[in-house]
Formats: C-alpha cells, structure tokens, sequence
C-alpha cells in the first residue's frame, strides 16, 4: 500500500533506537499524560452532568415546566385554559395554583410559599402524591385547611401530623383597627421530603379552594403545565398564551430557576477549563519529547535533505509523528473516561467496602449515590481540544527541524 514518504518516516520515528530509549519513554509519557488528562475530563463532567441532571429532575417533579399567569390578575377562567392545554398533544398534564408567600408560626416562626392545589389534578403535573412520609395527601379536602409541610419546614417549626399552624398571608383585609394581615388556623396533615432543601424547607401545600376562600380571590393565580419534553416548554407556554386570548404572562423552567442552572453550568464549564490543564500539561511533554527528538535525528534529517526532501517536508514527517502520539493519547483517554464512568457506581462501593466508610453518607447528602451522566457532546469537544493542544504542540519542533542545515548537522559525522 501506497504511503507518502512523510508519513512513511514519521511513522518509523515513533519508536526511537535502542541507545536513546529515553526519549521513547518521554514520548509514552506524553501519550499517558493525555490520556489521563482526557480520561479525568471526561469523567468530571459526567459527574457534574448527572449532579445537574439530578437536582434537575428532583426540582422539576415538584414544579411545572411551563407556567402561565394572568398579567397581575387572578386567572379566573382557568377551567378553559386547562381544557385548551390538554388538546396540546405536547402537554402532559396541566392543573391550576393560588401561590401566596406566607409567615407560619408552630413552636417556631418560618417563612413559606403557601401553594393552594387542586388534589384531582395535581398528580398530572408534580409527584407530591407520592412524596408524603408521613399523613396522607388525601387529606387536603376542600373545607378541611389541612396543610402538607416539608420535612425540613417541620422540624424546624417543630410540628408534627395533627398539630395546628397559624399562617399568616401576605395580604391585608382592612378593618375599624385598620390593615391587618390575614391569619387562619391550618392542621398538618402531611408531611413530604421531596429531596430538595429549597422545595422541602420553605413550601406548603394547601386545597386550592380553602386557600382561594381565606384570600377571597375570584380565580387562580395560574395554571401550570408538564410536557413530554421539557426542551419545549417555552414554546409550548407562549403557544397556549395566544389561543386563550388574553393577556397572559409565560415562564419556562429555566427562567424560574435561571440562578440555579445559571451556576450549574457556570461551574461545569470553568471545571470543564481547569481540567484541560491537565491535557495541556501532556501536550507541553509532547513538545519536550519532539525537540529531543529533533535533535537525536539532525543527521538523518540532513541526509533526507541532500535527498531531495523539502524543509515542508521535513516538517510534515514531525509533525506526523507528534500528531501520532496525540491521537494515540486521546483515544486511550476516550476509551478510559467511558470505562471509568460507567463503572464509578462500583469502585465507589469497592472503596467504601475496602476502606470501611461512607463516602456520601444519608444524614448529611441528598443525593448519596454517584450519578453520572456521559452526554456526546462533552465527549467530542474534549477530544477535539486534545487533538488540536497535540497537533499545535507538533509545529514548533517539526518547523526547528524545517530549519536544519545539512552542511551544519553532518559536520561532524
């Protein structure tokens, strides 16, 4: 098989002589060094990845992805704008919601948001049916005032199931004392651990029309929607605003929690530019092992000159060689980086079996596995920016061997 003579030299440069089997090791260096570099990259970002995806989905089975508001108004024909969404093959589920931030008082004082629910139609939207430790979320009956307390929010009032709660609304009613807030008695008839501190810390969920009575609110303040695919919710949302004809307010997900995901991936992508350090460490060995090898070759490199091969060529048979090494580098990392994250779950076990301890212990994590989450994407832009940080690493000593005078490197042979 036919092969171009850089490329034939190039490929008889990857395995130095005998004598000077140190730049060999150098060389296997630097194809280890970027294989780890690629291998930990790889493996980071599918750690944070399934972190992200984790808090995600943990937040997003207690909200909506879309959420759409009369535009600073109760929402009162929200019968209609539920039927309507439910024709959108893309809607999962729709339910209306009376949200209000409210001061609940037990032994203790705690702010909360207060979410009046319809209990029929809330299971279409969230999983806080299935969430309730202890109590039952059918009791949140119309005209009962029973309320669903997260677990953090109950210990921190001090209340358990059966024990009453004074809610305090942000809304006043005046009065011939003047303003005064609204107050109502709720009993706990639930408590919930939804995994997530914010949803489990500081929200309560109410029957929807108990709460619209204590407002007095003719409506709603929303309906909210699941989809099929989330990627989709805004679309969706705006889509549902112009069929009901109105003036309506959208939200997505993304913007109801855009510090929270904002920061996720902030934090994905500056760890994503530390670790590729580490590839760039493996490059710069890459340099060290060429310019070693330049200078062990300088009287082949003379010969091949008075031969009749351009100085392009020359560096063309460097480069080669180099680019080799990095290639070599990268798909051993590729292949570690997916082998080790596919099998993190277990040599986490190992480690905690081997060394007898809890690396992610319950009472302190909310997540106590190691989720992962390998996305293609991740994986082809860091080897891409292995390839180019080796390909670039080749040029400068494949151009000083460009530069190699025949007449000064034979001098002396």
């Amino acid at each position: 098989m036919f092969k171009p003579i850089p490329v034939s030299i190039g490929l008889r440069y990857l395995r130095a002589k005998r004598r000077n089997g140190f730049i060999s090791f150098i060389s296997m260096a630097s194809i280890l060094g970027i294989a780890l570099g690629v291998t930990v990259l790889i493996t980071t970002l599918a750690v944070m990845s399934g972190f992200q995806k984790e808090i995600r989905d943990r937040l997003l089975q207690m909200t909506a992805h879309t959420t759409i508001t009369a535009d600073g108004a109760p929402m009162a024909n929200w019968q209609h704008a539920v039927e309507v969404a439910r024709k959108d093959p893309r809607v999962a589920g729709a339910a209306p919601y009376i949200e209000i931030q409210a001061m609940l008082s037990g032994a203790r004082v705690q702010g909360a948001i207060v979410q009046g629910i319809a209990p029929a139609l809330e299971p279409a939207v969230s999983v806080i049916n299935t969430k309730v430790k202890k109590g039952s979320f059918d009791s949140l009956k119309e005209g009962s005032y029973n309320l669903l307390v997260g677990q953090e929010l109950a210990i921190w009032l001090g209340v358990d199931v059966g024990d009453t709660v004074l809610v305090t609304l942000a809304e006043v009613q005046g009065t011939p004392m003047g303003a005064m807030p609204r107050l109502k008695r709720f009993t706990v008839s639930g408590i919930f651990e939804a995994g997530y501190n914010e949803i489990d810390r500081g929200v309560a969920y109410a029957n929807m029309a108990d709460l619209e009575r204590v407002l007095r609110m003719d409506g709603v303040t929303g309906v909210r929607l699941k989809l099929h695919d989330m990627d989709k919710a805004l679309d969706v949302g705006v889509d549902l605003a112009h069929n009901l004809s109105g003036g309506y307010r959208v939200s997505d997900w993304t913007q109801q929690n855009a510090n929270l995901y904002h920061s996720l991936r902030m934090e994905k992508v500056v760890m994503g530019i530390l670790l590729s350090l580490i590839i760039a460490m493996g490059a710069f060995n890459l340099v060290s092992s060429q310019v070693m090898l330049v200078t062990d070759k300088q009287a082949d490199i003379a010969i091949l000159r008075t031969l009749g091969l351009t100085p392009g060529g020359v560096m063309q048979v460097f480069m080669v060689q180099g680019s080799l090494i990095g290639i070599f580098g990268t798909v051993l990392g590729v292949v570690g980086g997916i082998t080790l994250t596919l099998n993190l779950e277990r040599i986490l076990g190992a480690i905690e079996t081997v060394f007898n301890v809890k690396l992610l212990p319950e009472d302190v994590y909310y997540i106590t596995g190691l989720p992962t989450d390998m996305q293609t994407p991740d994986i082809v832009i860091i080897t891409v920016i292995a390839l180019v940080m080796s390909f670039l690493a080749t040029l400068y000593p494949a151009w000083r061997a460009a530069r190699t005078q025949p007449a000064e490197a034979l001098r002396y042979e």
